[in-house]
């Protein structure tokens, strides 16, 4: 439905931006009901357990990026997998999300939201390094080239791209051709610029019960 999207915003108590630029307007229901879905008000919370704190970080990241739970869990469980400390390990959760191509999609502004980014890869309107890919959770590496498919340009959800793309800006491990309409892969992305709104470590907490 047109609302589950703000729905997940207020019921884990966080602006997700789940859709795009109407995230940024007064017309956000988490400016006009920042209290869970089903009720009148604000009430006094009860304190959460920490499972029920872990589980509501997982919620968090999960859809931040627009990801099923076996999506997620398998990123999770393949970080577990590796030895490292725990900042190590969040580190690495965050450089895989970050480099998925419907997130890279997102970051170039080449699509408003994540799920957007998603439809419009699904309907191979990009390419990378020239290839078409149909994949969202294809991984980026330093170097690759992402741009629109000459033939989607022509389709009136690309119409004002130029024109978007001047008021977007990019992460600094992405650089932007506007003119050519091509995003560059510069160097691994970072966490403190990504700044999911979550504390990770409680998600590998969760994963490890």
């Amino acid at each position: 439905m047109k609302n589950d999207k703000c729905k997940i915003c207020r019921r884990l108590g966080e602006k997700l931006f789940l859709k795009g630029e109407r995230c940024l307007s007064p017309k956000c229901p988490m400016v006009r009901k920042p209290y869970p879905p089903g009720q009148k008000r604000k009430r006094r919370s009860r304190p959460l357990s920490e499972y029920g704190k872990e589980l509501r970080e997982k919620q968090k990241l999960k859809n931040w990026y627009n990801l099923k739970e076996r999506q997620f869990r398998n990123y999770v469980k393949k970080i577990l997998a590796k030895k490292g400390g725990a900042e190590d390990a969040g580190v690495r959760l965050i450089q895989i999300l970050e480099r998925r191509l419907d997130n890279v999609v997102f970051k170039l502004g080449f699509a408003d939201s994540r799920s957007q980014a998603r439809q419009f890869i699904s309907h191979r309107h990009f390419l990378v390094n020239d290839r078409i890919v149909n994949t969202s959770a294809f991984s980026v590496k330093k170097g690759d080239k992402i741009k629109i498919r000459p033939s989607s340009l022509k389709k009136s959800i690309f119409k004002d791209i130029v024109s978007a793309l001047k008021k977007r800006s990019t992460p600094s491990w992405i650089s932007l051709n506007i003119s050519q309409l091509e995003g560059t892969i510069k160097s691994l992305p970072t966490f403190e610029e990504a700044a999911p709104p979550v504390e990770v470590s409680a998600i590998f907490e969760f994963y490890s019960r």
